[in-house]
């Protein structure tokens, strides 16, 4: 009996010692893994006292091209996206008729002219040689037109029955008066021709500045009318925010100032500058318009939606923690931590908020800060081990 318990004693320490070989190496490879964790300590950071506001991203300018003479557009420069320099040619319409209703403003331009210099002559022959004394209407040698200058002419004149000088200075206002009659002629010609000349550069539609067509309202064979949309151009190497701000935070920004926004193109988060606020509320909607321009190379285009965080006294300010981005596991639709407890990784939920301004994110519950979280966790990482 006593040789039986004493083989059995030493069975037991044997498998113990055994197990003891097993098990050493997994807890010392496991003691490794966790010195070989990268981790981070969970800061906390002040939020609060500010609100966010909804907004849209816009071009820095943007303009809309209208038809300003009736016709078929003949010529497009491109689609959507495509790049001009000024005065590029972007929209032409056909300009047929004008061009014909054109070249007969010219003509008429040199038939005014001509009676212009006609007139002019004329005058000059009154100036010069008046009609009065002219011998050319009568027959002969002309001694009866002498006859009459010198006899029954100049008694005409004693007896009052004429005046000589005043049919002369008639003659010569009516010279003068056609005169001015061809100058108004010419004038108003020329003014047709320049009318026209508008009509032929309003056919075509040029960009006013470096930028990008964003819309485009009709195709090549469309008729269109004054009034209507053709192209929609906008300046777009520089970006701005149009955003409704209630009038009780707009009373707290100002020109010049700069408040954090949080862009949808990757949640990225970049500073903008207040650009311009409007002078008046909306009465309906009591907000102020406010813009706000972006950094250069800013990420995504017109359109998309921004936040921005603008300041707000009647907001109190609350601590919240803060981890950065590599800590967050997404296993599901909820985001989790690994934890460091008493030098073993817990798994813990979180709930999470916005990205910071330094590039960690806010956690509004399941930490309390100050906690070592684990950074990149392996994905056989389990609780507990």
């Amino acid at each position: 009996m006593r040789y039986l318990q004493a083989s059995k004693g030493h069975v037991r320490s044997t498998l113990l010692a055994i197990v003891a070989l097993i098990l050493s190496p997994i807890e010392a490879s496991a003691d490794q893994q966790n010195h070989n964790f990268q981790t981070a300590v969970v800061s906390t950071t002040q939020t609060g006292g500010s609100a966010t506001i909804g907004g849209t991203v816009i071009p820095y300018k943007e303009v809309t091209l209208m038809a300003q003479i009736p016709g078929r557009v003949t010529f497009l420069a491109g689609a959507e996206g495509h790049r001009a320099q000024k005065d590029d040619l972007l929209l032409q319409i056909d300009d047929d008729d004008i061009q014909a209703q054109r070249r007969a403003a010219a003509a008429q331009i040199y038939q005014a002219d001509s009676a212009l210099r006609n007139s002019y002559m004329q005058y000059s022959r009154e100036l010069y040689s008046p009609r009065q004394n002219s011998i050319s209407g009568f027959p002969g040698m002309g001694v009866p037109a002498t006859f009459d200058q010198f006899f029954t002419r100049g008694f005409s004149n004693m007896m009052g029955q004429s005046d000589s000088g005043l049919e002369r200075q008639a003659d010569l206002y009516a010279q003068g008066t056609g005169i001015n009659r061809a100058q108004s002629a010419v004038l108003q010609a020329q003014a047709n021709l320049e009318t026209l000349d508008a009509k032929v550069r309003d056919s075509k539609s040029l960009a006013p500045f470096a930028g990008v067509v964003v819309r485009k309202h009709v195709e090549v064979g469309d008729t269109v009318q004054p009034g209507m949309p053709l192209v929609s151009y906008a300046y777009i190497e520089f970006l701005r925010i149009d955003a409704d701000v209630p009038v009780r935070l707009a009373a707290g920004l100002s020109e010049g100032m700069i408040v954090p926004a949080r862009l949808d193109a990757g949640g990225a988060v970049v500073e903008a500058r207040v650009a311009q606020i409007f002078p008046v509320a909306d009465p309906g909607r009591h907000t102020v318009k406010v813009k706000f321009d972006l950094p250069k190379d800013t990420p995504g285009g017109p359109g998309m939606y921004v936040e921005v965080t603008i300041p707000d006294p009647s907001v109190p300010t609350r601590t919240q923690s803060a981890l950065p981005s590599e800590a967050l596991l997404w296993r599901g639709s909820l985001p989790s931590v690994f934890v460091l407890e008493d030098g073993r990784p817990s798994l813990r939920l979180v709930r999470v908020g916005y990205p910071l301004p330094d590039g960690r994110i806010s956690v509004v519950s399941g930490l309390i800060g100050n906690e070592i979280v684990i950074l990149n966790p392996p994905a056989n990482l389990v609780s507990g081990d």
